[in-house]
C-alpha cells in the first residue's frame, strides 16, 4: 500500500508568516504522514499539524524549550519498509553526503531542513537525502517550497518538490 508524505521545514512562524500557506494544509490532508525538520517557532505549528494527520517532527536550532519538550533532535521510523529519519541540521553542504551515509549508516531517507534550500541526492552508501526548503521563507530561493513523496514496498517511488 502507498503511503504519501508531505515533508515541510523551517516554518519560523511567526516571524516570516502568521500561519502556515492554504498549501501546505491542503498537503497536509492530502498526506499519510507529514514530516516537519524543525524551526517551527511556535509550538501552536506543530498543534495545528496534528490537527490535519500523523506528524514526525524534531526541533530546530530556533525552538525554544516548549518544542524540545515535545519533540526530538532526531525522529526515526520505518515506513512502507523504508527505514527513515529526520534532523533539523547536517552542517555544510560540502561532504553532506559521506557525513550522512557515517552518521545514519540504517536509515533509507533523511530528511532535513536549516538550510531552507530544497535538496534532492542520494549518498554513495544509496540513502537518498531531502531537504523541503521552506513553505513560508525562501530566503535567496526563487520560491517557497515543500515536498511530497510516495513511499511503497520499501522503496521511495516518487519524490516532488512543489513550489508555493
Amino acid at each position: 500500500m502507498t503511503t504519501r508524505l508531505l515533508l515541510i521545514s523551517d516554518t519560523h512562524i511567526p516571524g516570516r508568516a502568521r500561519r502556515l500557506p492554504d498549501a501546505v494544509l491542503r498537503a497536509a490532508d492530502a498526506a499519510d504522514l507529514i514530516t516537519h525538520a524543525g524551526d517551527w517557532v511556535a509550538a501552536s505549528v506543530l498543534h495545528d499539524l496534528r490537527g490535519h494527520g500523523d506528524v514526525v517532527g524534531v526541533y530546530g536550532n530556533n525552538d525554544g524549550d516548549d518544542l524540545r519538550a515535545e519533540l526530538p533532535e532526531v525522529a526515526r521510523r520505518d515506513v512502507e519498509g523504508v527505514r527513515f529519519a529526520v534532523v533539523h541540521e547536517t552542517g555544510q553542504k560540502q561532504r553532506r553526503e559521506e557525513r550522512m551515509d557515517a552518521a545514519f549508516p540504517d536509515v533509507d531517507l533523511l530528511v532535513f531542513g536549516h538550510s531552507h534550500i530544497p535538496w534532492d541526492t542520494t549518498t554513495p552508501g544509496g540513502m537518498r537525502l531531502l531537504n523541503p526548503g521552506s513553505p513560508t521563507d525562501r530566503r535567496r530561493q526563487p520560491d517557497h517550497t515543500l515536498m511530497t513523496l510516495a513511499l511503497d514496498a520499501g522503496e521511495i517511488r516518487s519524490v516532488e518538490i512543489h513550489r508555493i
